[in-house]
């Protein structure tokens, strides 16, 4: 595998992981049901509602995935480290926002009647399994970037390449240039020195080179 494919299907890997926790942060993740207060309530929690840890690591792995394309060597290795935190930061946040402690109080912030029920029912879905798993991934994004990421070709490398297969062109022309310059005033000095042979062969002879060229026989 080249190191320009490698590069590109980590940047998947990274988009990806923050993709499905971002997608897993709007959906319900807990259910409350307060069945022995005043009126029975139930209330649905999001990621967001349980913490937006989640969520904002996922949009910091999607800004540091910009940087993996705009950065290279050591500068890229640091930015894979930090998209491999923002990775476990998602893993983590979403374990602790499911918990019996954090949905509870997540459920009496928004009504006061869950805080009446001494025993109040949690049902925890799977989505914030989905929120996980895309932590795991958008890490392992970020650890390949940190141990082969300074392999990678930069954004700006084939311009450089193509940058430099131009560069000569310009030499090159000069140098013709000064070639056609050299010739014509070759073909000039010929020219001359021809004419200066004619003109003393004519005075050998006897001739009046002043005569012909004004047109006197």
């Amino acid at each position: 595998m080249t190191p320009g494919r490698e590069r590109g299907l980590t940047a998947l890997l990274c988009a990806a992981g923050s993709g499905l926790a971002l997608l897993a942060a709007g959906r319900t993740w807990a259910t409350v049901h307060a069945g022995d207060s005043i009126t029975p309530v139930a209330h649905q929690l999001s990621g967001r509602d349980l913490g937006g840890a989640p969520g904002a690591c996922a949009l910091a792995g999607l800004a540091a995935l910009a940087a993996l394309f705009a950065t290279s060597g050591r500068v890229r290795a640091a930015i894979g480290a930090l998209t491999a935190a923002f990775g476990a930061g998602v893993v983590y946040a979403s374990t602790a926002a499911v918990r019996d402690s954090r949905v509870l109080d997540a459920a009496g912030e928004r009504s006061t009647l869950v805080s009446l029920d001494a025993h109040p029912a949690i049902d925890v879905n799977l989505w914030w399994m989905v929120s996980v798993t895309g932590g795991v991934v958008l890490a392992v994004g970020g650890l390949l970037t940190l141990v082969r990421g300074a392999r990678w070709p930069g954004m700006s490398s084939r311009y450089d390449r193509a940058s430099g297969r131009r560069a000569p062109a310009p030499a090159a022309a000069k140098a013709a240039a000064a070639t056609g310059d050299a010739g014509a005033t070759g073909d000039a000095g010929e020219e001359a020195g021809a004419d200066a042979s004619a003109l003393w062969k004519s005075l050998d002879r006897g001739e009046d080179p002043t005569a012909r060229r004004s047109g006197r026989p």
